[in-house]
């Protein structure tokens, strides 16, 4: 038995073009998954998540490469002989038959006894916090009631992988994120892996053991929510995960843990964590987290400290999201949290306030140019 609930070896998908020739939607993708683990696919539009998950799904097959379900090769074996579901962003529910009936529809499919589907949709309901709901139709119930129905549904036949393909793109804001606890929660409780489709970093973020961050096709990461918001591995990953300062510039020292870059146009010297094997005089990129930034009205710091002039200034209620302007054209989002409670305006920095920027050399990652 595979210590992987599922395996990806140098899976490329080529789909044809209305020009004749074709297009690669997955690129030579090879990764692992834990059995028991929450996984996401996580990307923009295009590059190739949803097509990952429908080959493991069965929906597609590899055009080259195989993918390998508890140790077994799957990758041209039809969907209903794989031991998987799906829930998908548009639930896919039967408005003609009751909650109950939507849930035991796989098991009737397989013949299985009225009273071994009874048992087993009212522990699913029950699973999903619908207890009781088994006889409402699916329009009386909220859209959180039913991508809960569409969960039982795809829990109710005890798959070994779960597949999510955006399930909670439908929802308002606030039900989302109430859903994503949920579903982490869910996941912990039943214990199977979960393989999640999004484009929202915050939602794979909260939910997930791991993370696949990709693009065109390809994984360019993948590592903990933690490893993957502190330490990118290139600038796409740190610009598409949150949000980033970027200041170009190139490699003037380098020492067992740090970089010191000299700042494109500026001349201005930063250091930072080296995110990678650098050389002097290679082209760099520096990347500051907005929140790991301070304004302060002394500067305190041998490095990392220069005046600014504040741009513009917007109160957002957790923090202030304050645009400086470090001359040379250089611009830096900082936000700043508000740790006082007062009504008083001018408590906060205002547009034309002078201030120094500052930053801890260990807050700063510093990672080839691309």
């Amino acid at each position: 038995m595979s210590e992987f609930a599922i395996e990806m070896r140098h899976v490329t998908k080529r789909f044809p073009n209305p020009s004749g020739g074709e297009v690669t939607a997955v690129d030579r993708v090879t990764l692992q998954i834990g059995d028991g683990e929450f996984f996401s696919l996580l990307g923009p539009s295009g590059c190739g998540k949803t097509t990952t998950l429908r080959m493991i799904a069965g929906f597609e097959w590899p055009t080259e490469g195989e993918i390998y379900l508890k140790g077994q090769p799957m990758g041209h074996t039809p969907p209903f002989l794989r031991p998987v579901n799906t829930v998908f962003q548009s639930y896919a529910l039967f408005q003609h038959m009751t909650v109950f009936q939507n849930v035991a529809f796989g098991l009737e499919m397989e013949r299985t006894s009225k009273a071994e589907i009874t048992r087993r949709v009212g522990e699913a309901l029950e699973l999903v916090q619908l207890g009781g709901m088994g006889p409402r139709k699916p329009k009386q119930l909220s859209g959180g009631q039913q991508q809960r129905v569409a969960l039982a549904r795809a829990l109710v036949k005890r798959p070994a992988v779960l597949l999510l393909d955006e399930p909670l793109g439908a929802l308002d804001l606030k039900l989302r994120k109430e859903m994503q606890l949920e579903l982490k929660a869910l996941q912990m409780q039943v214990g199977i892996t979960f393989i999640y489709v999004t484009h929202d970093q915050q939602e794979a973020l909260t939910m997930s053991n791991r993370i696949a961050v990709m693009s065109k096709g390809k994984t360019l990461q993948i590592g903990t929510p933690v490893g993957i918001y502190e330490r990118p591995n290139c600038r796409f990953v740190a610009d598409f995960i949150g949000e980033t300062n970027f200041l170009e510039g190139t490699v003037k020292e380098l020492d067992h843990q740090t970089a010191t870059v000299v700042i494109k146009e500026s001349g201005i010297e930063v250091v930072g964590l080296k995110g990678a094997d650098l050389h002097v005089g290679q082209a760099v990129v520096v990347c500051v987290r907005p929140e790991k930034m301070r304004l302060i009205d002394k500067c305190a710091l041998h490095s990392n400290c220069f005046p600014a002039s504040v741009i513009t200034s917007a109160y957002i209620g957790s923090d202030t999201r304050i645009v400086v302007d470090l001359g040379h054209g250089m611009k830096l989002t900082i936000w700043d949290q508000n740790k006082i409670s007062t009504l008083d305006n001018q408590a906060f920095y205002a547009p034309g306030a002078k201030a120094w920027v500052t930053w801890l050399a260990d807050n700063a990652l510093v990672i080839p140019e691309e």
